[in-house]
């Protein structure tokens, strides 16, 4: 056991996506085999050659975030804070009587706020500055996932957001892991969260033919590991994990859903979208992971 034997644990789950919100939700969504891939709704999707998303129906951020405050965040962002307390409430933590200096946050966002920039293209093109909103330059960066969940709870420890893309959530968690285990922290919330459901970047993605286009069967347009597999289908959604120091988590009789034992990452330098065909550095993430357990 590396670090002193600091032993880090999963106490809590938190997510809002087009399945389900809530651990629980997301556990029905996920054993009922429910797909919430269907026609796009956000916006007319009739120019794309793809027309589908996975969206979530019914997400009102002011239900769960103060509504002013709400409205100078991304949707990314609101997703990510409200994912945060749904985690924080399931592992029955009140952030009040947390030391928030041996508490933090760390996301995963490849877009970050790309949908509140687009939304202020055409107020820039008729008025230029004054037609933007002011809210702009904070709502977009990727790390205002992460600073939005610490300035809502108060958590001053550890804080980053990376924006590697589809790794970048797996690359949260595992940082936030080695945080506890270092002693820079005792509680930690990390996870991913994205709403890129704007016109500009959906169509960014089609224009690539990175996404399917089985418009005709939407339910069964994601299927990454089929042989007739033809693109990924675009969604919106976060989820939020609780990572806590074991000891601390026993001692107050926290459920303790995993423990996490190591972690390790690598990068195939190969393509931007493409794995790398041998899978050799997939393997090699592995191997470092077991060894740093």
């Amino acid at each position: 056991m590396k670090n002193g034997g600091r032993r880090v644990v999963i106490t809590g789950v938190g997510a809002v996506t087009p399945i389900g919100t809530g651990a629980d939700g997301l556990w029905v969504g996920l054993t009922a085999r429910r797909s919430a891939v269907r026609e796009l709704t956000r916006f007319d999707p009739t120019p794309f050659r793809s027309r589908i998303a996975a969206e979530i129906p019914d997400f009102r951020p002011q239900d769960h975030l103060d509504a002013k405050r709400a409205k100078r965040l991304d949707r990314f962002s609101q997703l990510a804070v409200t994912s945060a307390r749904f985690a924080l409430a399931d592992a029955e933590l009140e952030p009040a009587r947390e030391d928030g200096d041996r508490a933090g946050a760390m996301m995963g966002s490849a877009l970050g706020g790309v949908a509140f920039a687009e939304s202020q293209v055409a107020g820039f093109h008729r008025d230029g500055p004054r037609g933007l909103d002011p809210a702009l330059a904070l709502a977009v960066f990727p790390g205002a996932a992460s600073c939005n969940i610490a300035i809502e709870f108060g958590f001053t420890g550890p804080n980053s957001t990376n924006a590697m893309s589809c790794a970048s959530g797996t690359i949260a968690v595992g940082d936030a892991f080695h945080a506890i285990r270092a002693g820079q922290a005792d509680l930690m919330l990390a996870g991913g969260a994205e709403a890129p459901l704007a016109p500009m970047t959906y169509a960014a993605f089609s224009v690539i033919r990175a996404m399917s286009t089985r418009n005709d069967d939407p339910a069964h347009a994601s299927r990454p590991f089929d042989a007739a597999r033809d693109g990924f289908v675009m969604g919106e959604g976060a989820a939020v994990l609780v990572l806590e120091e074991r000891a601390r988590a026993l001692a107050r009789g926290a459920k303790i859903y995993a423990e996490i034992v190591g972690y390790g990452f690598t990068n195939d330098a190969y393509h931007m979208t493409a794995p790398r065909p041998d899978g050799r550095q997939a393997a090699r993430a592995m191997r470092l992971a077991l060894a740093d357990g």
